[in-house]
This record gives structure tokens, sequence and C-alpha cells, in this order.
């Protein structure tokens, strides 16, 4: 049976184009941990990942960071979208508040750097625990949205002022599945 032209439209047909396809992602995931691994070689390397968005990036990264570099793995919660699909301009913070990172080297995985004032509320907060260094991982960098200026020592891809969902990052708890990134059409009116 055909669907009927009066069903209700599902949550995947807000689907746009693939923006970034798995293939480029796996590849670029790589690279980036080839290149945190001759940063970090022989040292211990605490990697904060911050949930949920940036769970499936974080995990491909971690791996793929050479083998010379022993990988601690954290996770800390952080949100400015809510359910939304832009920057509410708040952050809300959970987790990570009891790492001990005085005097190591730390490396924060997000999964965009949007507005910034996520990455540089973490930031800040990583450094105030007194590591050796901290470094900065994001999978995308979106800067024409840029309100606070951050740092990104890593990142993987560029992007346009769209919103966008998969490998991890979600709309309302929706799209993390996909293997790739896509643009989410926005919702007819």
């Amino acid at each position: 049976m055909s669907p009927s032209a009066t069903e209700p439209e599902g949550p995947k047909s807000r689907l746009g184009r693939v923006l970034v396809s798995g293939a480029a992602i796996a590849e670029r995931v790589r690279a980036m941990g080839a290149e945190i691994g001759k940063d970090h070689a022989g040292r211990t390397l605490h990697v904060v990942i911050v949930l949920e968005g940036a769970g499936v990036f974080g995990a491909d990264l971690a791996r793929a960071i050479a083998p010379g570099v022993d990988v601690k793995l954290h996770f800390v919660r952080a949100s400015s979208y809510g359910q939304g699909t832009c920057s509410s301009g708040r952050v809300r913070v959970n987790g990570g508040g009891s790492l001990a990172l005085a005097d190591s080297h730390v490396l924060l995985v997000d999964d965009i750097v949007d507005s910034g004032r996520t990455a540089r509320l973490l930031l800040d907060r990583l450094h105030r625990a007194g590591p050796r260094s901290v470094r900065f991982a994001a999978l995308l960098s979106k800067p024409s949205g840029r309100v606070v200026e951050v740092r990104v020592d890593y990142y993987g891809f560029e992007i346009p002022d769209e919103f966008v969902v998969g490998y991890g990052m979600d709309h309302a708890g929706a799209f993390r599945d996909l293997p790739d990134i896509r643009v989410l059409v926005p919702a007819p009116f």
C-alpha cells in the first residue's frame, strides 16, 4: 500500500541534503586522531567528551588517536539548544565537576562550535582545574554563528549557517543515528 498524500509527514521528511558524508567524516576523524596522537605522543591524554551530541564523534576520535598515547575518557553534559534549532544563549552543564585534571594534558571534544558559548564555558572550567595543557577538538565549526571567540585546535569541517543533524547530533532527540551530517529543513508553519 502506498502512502497517501494526506498522511502526516514524519520526522525523516525534514531531512535535507547531505552536507558531509559518512565516508568523509571517517577519513577526517582518522586524520584528526593521527594529528592529536602526534601532538601528544608518549603522554596520558584526558579526553573530555561533551554529551550527548559529541558522543559518537568523541568515541570514534578517541579510537583514532595514535597508539603512543594513553587515552583516558571523561564525559560532561552541556547544552544551549534545548528543543530549538538555535542557541538559547544559556548554557547548562552537568557532570565533569570531580575530574582530577591538575598537571595533566586535556582534550575537550565537542560536536559543533556555533555561538562559542558552550566551548568557552567548558574551556574556562577545564583551565581552572590546573592542567598542563588544554586543547579543543570539534567536528564542525560554524564561524558565522560565533558570538564568543574560541580557539579550535583540531576541527573536521567548516559549515555554513544551517542547522545540522546526524552522526550523534540531534533535533529534539531525533536523527543521532544517521551516518552522515545532513541539513534539517525548517518545519512548515
